[in-house]
């Protein structure tokens, strides 16, 4: 009986720690990435950038709240918010109270697919299948019919009361210790309410440093951004691959990326320019899927430092 049965068993009893673990511990764990980046122009100071992404907030995640109010103290130079702040149309009091402290900062953002609609139910296998089948993202401007509308307007409003820099294929810029930072930016990708075109030219020439913004790092945004010139762009949506195995990485990314560059600071080359590019993995899940694994819910402290050359 130990012998036909023993291995099942265990394997069962695994399974159901691993989900224990990643519905229950790991998805509250909220951590700090720490990346230093070499993109200033030489002779500039260090900037300290602080990137949040993916909040999906839920009515009554209270521990992520007090988290997300504790990186005031980190003392930032600018904030930059990478989109997907909710996960519930009535938790828009609940963002802005959790980001309210970060608000007394400089700031700007791009907006994703769940600020605008709400989320549904799927079968978290359906991203394998997308991916093995090549589909990445929705077949239109938005969601299938009857998607829930989100607040988003609330949520923009909010930002832009603080002088946050909205940034939906638009362009904006701000001043850092006398230095101009030149910020561009695109609505998601995901949903196809990019348009590069409204944007193109590459950086503004009067700006000291340039960084370019979407929610979702689709590779004709990261071709674009690149080929533009841009040496710095930061993205989401990813969360990382947010079930992740251990000494593989990410399965999947939702988007046309590679696995290899779910999270974190990478490169991208185009036309023969080349970026870096940072992807967070955002410290939230959409509110059907609440589980982490091997991919702690995180925000990034990015200090830009001088090029080398």
């Amino acid at each position: 009986m130990r012998a036909r049965y023993g291995v099942p068993l265990g394997i069962t009893a695994t399974a159901a720690a691993a989900v224990a673990y990643a519905a229950g511990i790991e998805v509250r764990s909220f951590r700090l990435r720490r990346v230093t980046v070499p993109v200033l122009p030489r002779g500039m100071r260090p900037l300290r950038v602080l990137q949040v992404s993916d909040i999906h907030m839920v009515g009554g995640q209270r521990k992520k709240q007090r988290w997300l109010r504790s990186l005031a103290a980190l003392r930032p130079d600018f904030v930059v918010n990478t989109g997907d702040n909710l996960s519930d149309p009535d938790a828009v009091p609940e963002v802005l109270d959790a980001l309210g402290p970060l608000l007394e900062y400089p700031g700007t953002y791009v907006f994703g697919s769940n600020d605008y609609y709400g989320p549904k139910l799927r079968n978290p296998a359906r991203y394998l299948i997308e991916k093995a089948q090549g589909r990445h993202g929705l077949n239109g401007n938005a969601p299938v019919v009857g998607a829930v509308h989100n607040p988003w307007e609330e949520i923009r409003d909010g930002f832009d009361a603080a002088g946050w820099v909205g940034l939906s294929n638009g362009r904006g810029s701000l001043k850092i210790d006398g230095h101009e930072i030149g910020l561009t930016g695109l609505d998601d990708p995901h949903i196809k309410r990019d348009r590069y075109a409204h944007v193109a030219g590459g950086p503004e020439s009067g700006a000291d440093f340039s960084i370019g913004l979407v929610h979702a790092p689709y590779l004709r945004s990261l071709d674009a951004f690149t080929a533009d010139g841009y040496p710095l762009i930061l993205a989401g949506h990813t969360h990382g691959g947010q079930l992740r195995v251990p000494f593989h990485g990410a399965l999947v990314t939702n988007c046309d990326i590679d696995t290899d560059r779910a999270r974190g600071l990478s490169t991208h080359t185009s036309e023969g320019h080349t970026a870096y590019l940072h992807v967070s993995a955002g410290c939230g899940t959409n509110r059907y899927t609440p589980i982490r694994f091997a991919c702690p819910p995180e925000a990034t402290l990015l200090t830009l430092v001088a090029r080398e050359t």
